[in-house]
């Protein structure tokens, strides 16, 4: 049952157990009630004035280690944040801010005027304002009356 290939309790039953947990758990992690996993950074988007504004916490983030990009329709936002350094005796009695590199690509609703984008980095906070490009822009059409 369940391809085990040992005793009733042994190893490989256990991981066939966690194997067969995980499988089932991604198999409904559309519709279960659990929450999600959180995606890095978390972001704010609103529409105002034909652009979108993002905003992201980055706090302890090095700007200089900030990569954004865009192309088309997708704005990519990566970067590294350092492991902080304890001194000798010192140890970590609680560590909830990961470290290391993270990625988070965001699928824009209009093309991009990608050289007229902007990235500000104030008090632990990332804003880019994203500005659509001309020729997606609505025109006017002028009615003559001829």
């Amino acid at each position: 049952m369940f391809g085990l290939r040992t005793g009733r309790f042994g190893v490989d039953t256990l991981r066939e157990l966690q194997n067969l947990q995980r499988d089932i758990n991604q198999a409904f992690s559309g519709i279960s009630p659990l929450p999600a996993v959180r995606q890095y950074p978390a972001l704010n988007v609103w529409e105002s004035g034909g652009e979108l504004i993002f905003t992201a916490e980055l706090p302890g983030i090095d700007p200089e280690k900030l990569d954004i990009s865009v192309v088309n329709d997708t704005l990519t936002l990566k970067g590294t944040r350092d492991h902080v350094a304890l001194k000798e005796g010192e140890a970590f009695h609680r560590q909830e801010r990961s470290t290391g590199r993270f990625s988070r690509t965001v699928g824009l609703p209009f093309t991009a005027d990608a050289a007229r984008v902007n990235a500000v980095y104030k008090k632990g906070i990332l804003t880019i304002t994203v500005p659509r490009a001309e020729k997606e822009k609505p025109k006017k059409i002028t009615i003559s009356t001829e």
